[in-house]
This record gives C-alpha cells, sequence and structure tokens, in this order.
C-alpha cells in the first residue's frame, strides 16, 4: 500500500513542491525513472530539480517540455557534462524561447560536443537543391526521379495540360498528386486513378486557404476526392455547415482527421469515436475542448467500460456519480482520482490496497494527508 501512495503522489499533478521535495529524498520510488520528465512542472518545481544534487533529477528535468527556460538555464552551467549536453540537444528539440546570453555559454563549453550542437543551430540552413531553372516543365514531367515527377505534378506554375500527363505514371504518389492540383474538376479528379493511403499527409497549400471561403470549403467537403477532404478535415477551424458535412463522412479517417485536428469538431463524434476507435489513439478523443459536456452522465450505467469513464467528464454530475463509479471495476481508479469523490471516502479510499495509488494522485488530497503517508513511507 505503501508503494501505491508514493506512486499516487508521484502522479498528481497539483502536488505542492514541498512534497515533491519529500518524494525526491527516497533513494527508490515504485514507479518509472521518468516520471519527472512527464509531470507538470511550475517554476518552484523546476528550480527544486535544477538544485538537486542527483545528476538524474538535473537530467530529467531538462527534458520535461513544461519546466520553466528561465531556470533552466542555470544547466548551460552545470558541473556535470553530460547535463549541459541534453540541456543543449533539448533546447533546440522543444523549440522553446532560449534565454539572453544561453547559447554564448553553450558555445564556449569545454566539451566539444556541446560547442557543436550550438554551432550547427546557428548554420544557415543548407538549401534545398532544386533543378536547375534550365530544366523546364516539360523535362520535370518526365525526368525519370519520381519524387521530381511528383514536385511537378503538384506544382501549379507547370501547366494543367503538362501534369495532366502524370495522371498515367506508373507511381502512385505521382498520379495522386496530380489529381489534388486546385483548378481540376471533379470528372478530372475521379478519371484519375490513385489510392490515398490510410497515413497519407501531403497537403496542398490551396486548401487551407479555400477553407476559409465557406463555400469553397463545402465544395470541397462534398468532394469525391477523399484526400482533399482530409486534407480540410484537418484545418483548426470550419463552418459547422462543413463541421456537419465532415463529421457525417463516410471515410473514418476524415471523421478522426476532423476529430483530432479541428478545434470544432462536433461532441457527438468525439464521443462515438472514443467508443469505438480500436487502436491506441481512441483515448486522445476525450482531450477535446467538445467533449466534457453536461449528459455524459447518461452513460454511467453504460455495458462499454470507456463511456463509463466518459460519464465522469459531466461537469455537473455530483459526488453521487463519482462514488458509484469508484466501485466499478473497469473504471473505479479514474472516479476515485475524481476531486468530486467525497473527502471522508477519499480518505478511506487510501486504506484500501487496491485504491491507494489513485487516492494519493487525486488533486483534492489535503496537504497535510500528504505529509502523513510521507511520513509513514520513510517509517516502514
Amino acid at each position: 500500500m505503501v508503494d501505491g501512495w508514493l506512486q499516487g503522489l508521484a502522479g498528481n499533478q497539483v502536488l505542492p513542491v514541498e512534497i515533491l521535495a519529500r518524494l525526491l529524498e527516497f533513494d527508490e520510488l515504485p514507479m518509472p525513472s521518468f516520471w519527472l520528465k512527464h509531470r507538470t512542472l511550475d517554476a518552484a518545481a523546476t528550480e527544486l530539480l535544477v538544485a538537486s544534487p542527483q545528476i538524474q533529477h538535473r537530467l530529467d528535468v531538462t527534458e520535461n517540455a513544461t519546466a520553466d527556460v528561465d531556470v533552466l538555464a542555470r544547466l548551460a552551467r552545470d558541473p556535470e557534462p553530460r547535463v549541459r549536453f541534453v540541456y543543449a540537444v533539448m533546447l533546440f528539440e522543444y523549440k522553446r524561447r532560449i534565454p539572453a546570453g544561453v547559447l554564448e555559454i553553450l558555445a564556449q563549453d569545454l566539451e566539444p560536443k556541446i560547442r557543436r550542437i550550438v554551432g550547427e543551430s546557428e548554420k544557415p540552413p543548407v538549401a534545398v537543391q532544386e533543378p536547375p531553372p534550365v530544366l523546364m516543365a516539360e523535362q520535370r514531367v518526365t525526368h525519370p526521379d519520381p519524387a521530381v515527377r511528383m514536385k511537378a505534378a503538384a506544382d501549379p506554375e507547370v501547366p494543367t495540360v503538362l501534369a495532366l500527363r502524370l495522371a498515367e505514371d506508373p507511381e502512385n504518389d505521382v498520379r495522386l498528386a496530380v489529381s489534388m492540383r486546385e483548378e481540376l474538376t471533379e470528372e478530372q479528379r475521379t478519371a484519375i486513378p490513385c489510392t490515398v493511403w490510410q497515413h497519407f499527409w501531403s497537403p496542398p497549400p490551396w486548401i487551407a486557404r479555400q477553407a476559409t471561403d465557406p463555400e469553397a470549403a463545402r465544395r470541397i467537403a462534398r468532394s469525391a476526392h477523399v484526400g482533399l477532404r482530409r486534407v480540410l478535415a484537418a484545418q483548426p477551424h470550419l463552418t459547422p455547415g462543413v463541421v456537419a458535412l465532415l463529421a457525417a463522412d463516410e471515410d473514418e479517417w476524415v471523421r478522426r482527421t476532423l476529430a483530432e485536428s479541428c478545434e470544432d469538431a462536433p461532441h457527438e463524434l468525439l464521443v462515438e469515436l472514443y467508443a469505438t476507435v480500436q487502436d491506441r489513439y481512441w483515448s486522445g478523443y476525450r482531450n477535446h475542448r467538445n467533449f466534457a459536456r453536461p449528459g455524459l452522465a447518461r452513460f454511467a450505467d453504460d455495458p462499454n467500460p470507456r463511456l463509463r469513464h466518459a460519464a465522469l467528464d459531466d461537469p455537473e454530475a455530483g459526488p453521487e456519480l463519482v462514488l458509484r463509479l469508484a466501485d466499478d471495476p473497469e473504471v473505479g481508479g479514474w472516479a476515485v482520482r475524481d476531486p468530486r469523490l467525497p473527502a471522508d471516502e477519499l480518505l478511506r479510499r487510501l486504506t484500501l490496497p487496491a485504491h491507494a495509488a489513485a487516492a494519493a494522485g487525486n488533486p483534492a488530497l489535503p496537504v497535510a494527508v500528504m505529509h502523513h503517508l510521507l511520513d509513514l513511507a520513510r517509517a516502514r
């Protein structure tokens, strides 16, 4: 049960810095070593880790995307070369704001590999090798390299009459690029035999431009070309009418792209996908801003455990629902972590081995209780 408390506290996202400090005092913790990389860190928590005498703590904080960048800047002068190296790498990995003076410090580091990281970042980008100007459109569409032909097929500067020669190209991706040209009619598109792969992602820029025009966006949403509809569905904002068309699309990946990329995806679609998608991305639909809505409590007794879990996202549901679901064998852990769980019940669940970790991770857990749990863990 003590291990459960420690695991739960480590995952508690409102953990006060003094509790985090006490957790870090344990030589061994019963959770994966990467837990510090994935929890939310404010400036005070970042300060604690940057100042830690343990090298691993300082390495972990460099890889935490939420860590305070100004506090992290101290790691540019860390005495441990491994810490300075990882810090330098992660500066560019996360594309975070780089505090003034940091690059200059790293550029003078005693370690050559650290200086190289900074030096590479300051080099101007290497220009993409383009075909020479003398390579005219005619030569591009007949070029032996499929990559050159594919680029020509999508290039609006290549005359349509030439691009359409590639409609019978032996390479599927070349034919696909032709079929997604802006100026083609529906008849021309459907006449080009091509497959739009499930994970196809090469969006023509013209679709993003037209997505802001309601009438043009509706035309794309009704297109027979599934690739166009998928690219449209990925736009961050669409009008209600266009959203409705895409949400009812027969293609699963149009609907999923809408739910995963568009901030206007409808609540009903999100719930449907959350309940039915069979791959590892199913849980992400709960994170969409339109998922949590009044009325989800109706799923509290649904045979689908995902929907029973969704019932907890009803903002109008009260402690009674949370308490009822706390004993659900499949979603009870989520209910026990819910801050609406009555306080006396939360304390009781801390004493149950099956619920100890979830209860310790509840953001409503009083700080005094957190300290008491750590006292008991230290005394065992």
